[in-house]
């Protein structure tokens, strides 16, 4: 009778045992990492801290205003 366990399955079970140990040392550090950040201020969203509600400016208002304005003084 063949033994229950075949050298492939030895492998693949060996082969995830080391990808779960890399896992949880990643998640390890990750957890060291987020504890080292400081953390920003309750209640704020840092995605859209500094946004200021309303209309914004026009980011190409500038280049915009440049042209008429050279227009105008040639006519």
């Amino acid at each position: 009778m063949a033994a229950p366990f075949g050298r492939g399955k030895r492998e693949r079970e060996r082969a995830r045992a080391e990808k779960q140990k890399q896992k949880a040392e990643r998640r390890e550090e990750a957890k060291q990492r987020r504890s080292q950040h400081a953390p920003g201020d309750p209640g704020i969203d840092p995605d859209i801290a500094g946004i200021v509600p309303g209309p914004q400016p026009n980011p190409w208002l500038d280049d915009l205003e440049d042209e008429p304005a050279e227009d105008k003084e040639e006519k």
